[in-house]
């Protein structure tokens, strides 16, 4: 009997990261030990010893506010802060090895105020209302000269390392650029200046000509696993406009980005009857005041499974070599995903 990955063994080229990424979905059937599903636990809407749930006491000793839908709050612990230490100018190294302070500002987003909870199981109401959040965040930072760039960023599920299952995400406003944001900006530039075109739209009209790995479309945004996708389950949500992040959205936009990215994770629950993990990444160019033409915003979203019961481990060619082996085929995850029948989802709440 053929096996059905055999032929599913190649390399493709990641426009977006320079590199190749090597896919080997034969191996799929290789003997495996470890890395096993992590089932979810059973929760309770209301936790008292969680320090995000409403009118419970926080670390240093502030209290949540009886809070019916979003509630943002600055991080105890936060990796940035307008107070961080500064440094003096001697202590300051100017060859190889540099320091600086750490300024920015670090803030919480809790999405609802049920414990036990997450986005693809809340009412698309309420989701549009955790990115009307983002967007008003955004306003705000784009009109603070002390804020560079801006990560919003969901750790979602204990396969990711999440510190608190209550559902939140983060918001990092930094006085520096991200790595990932700024190579994207520089290769979207470089296309542009040598192939004339926006490397963004080339992506989206090629998915769409495929179209064999599109998972949700509307009239105002698009999500697809990309062709050079690296997780298995790695789905790109783009605005079909062109935005540089999420400020410049119109109501209605926000609002269908937000339904497709509902889609598509209510697919990914069901496919696996679980809540699924994944981190997911807002990419929106700085707020420093500059135009960024030919850089999209988009929503990023890297789940760490890649089968039932198997994790994807970053080991020696991804942590040692920089280049990614993938054990299955964007294809192949994408036909999964999109046989989905959103209808026989219960969850919502």
């Amino acid at each position: 009997m053929k096996n059905q990955n055999e032929g599913k063994w190649e390399k493709r080229w990641h426009p977006l990261r320079e590199e190749w990424v090597v896919y080997s979905a034969h191996r799929n059937s290789r003997p495996w030990q470890g890395g096993a599903l992590i089932k979810p636990k059973a929760s309770i809407e209301y936790d008292p010893t969680c320090y995000l749930c409403p009118g419970n006491a926080r670390i240093h000793g502030h209290s949540n506010p009886v809070y019916k839908d979003v509630f943002i709050f600055e991080n105890d612990h936060p990796v940035v802060g307008m107070s961080a230490p500064e440094f003096v100018s001697a202590n300051i190294q100017t060859g190889l090895y540099k320091k600086e302070s750490a300024k920015g500002i670090a803030k919480v987003v809790c999405y609802d105020p049920r414990h036990n909870i997450s986005l693809s199981q809340m009412k698309l109401q309420n989701v549009i209302k955790v990115f009307e959040s983002f967007q008003s965040e955004m306003i705000a930072f784009e009109n603070n000269p002390a804020i560079h760039s801006v990560l919003i960023f969901e750790n979602k599920g204990e396969a990711v390392g999440v510190s608190n299952p209550h559902p939140h995400c983060q918001i990092y406003a930094t006085d520096f650029s991200f790595k990932l944001v700024g190579q994207q900006i520089r290769i979207a530039n470089q296309y542009q200046n040598e192939q004339h075109k926006n490397i963004y739209e080339e992506i989206i009209q090629n998915e769409k000509k495929d179209d064999v790995r599109i998972l949700a479309e509307n009239d105002h945004a698009i999500a697809f696993i990309p062709f050079f996708a690296r997780y298995a389950y790695e789905v790109m949500i783009f605005p079909k406009n062109h935005h540089q992040s999420l400020i410049s959205l119109t109501p209605a936009e926000l609002a269908a980005l937000t339904g497709v990215f509902h889609q598509v994770v209510r697919r990914m629950d069901l496919n696996f009857q679980i809540d699924f993990p994944y981190v997911m990444s807002v990419m929106q160019a700085p707020v420093d005041g500059k135009l960024y033409p030919n850089f999209r915003m988009h929503l990023w979203l890297q789940p760490p499974y890649r089968q039932p019961g198997l994790i994807k481990y970053l080991a020696g060619p991804e942590i040692g070599a920089g280049n990614f082996m993938a054990d299955t085929m964007p294809e192949d995850k994408a036909a999964e995903l999109r046989n989905i029948n959103l209808n026989e989802y219960t969850l919502e709440r």
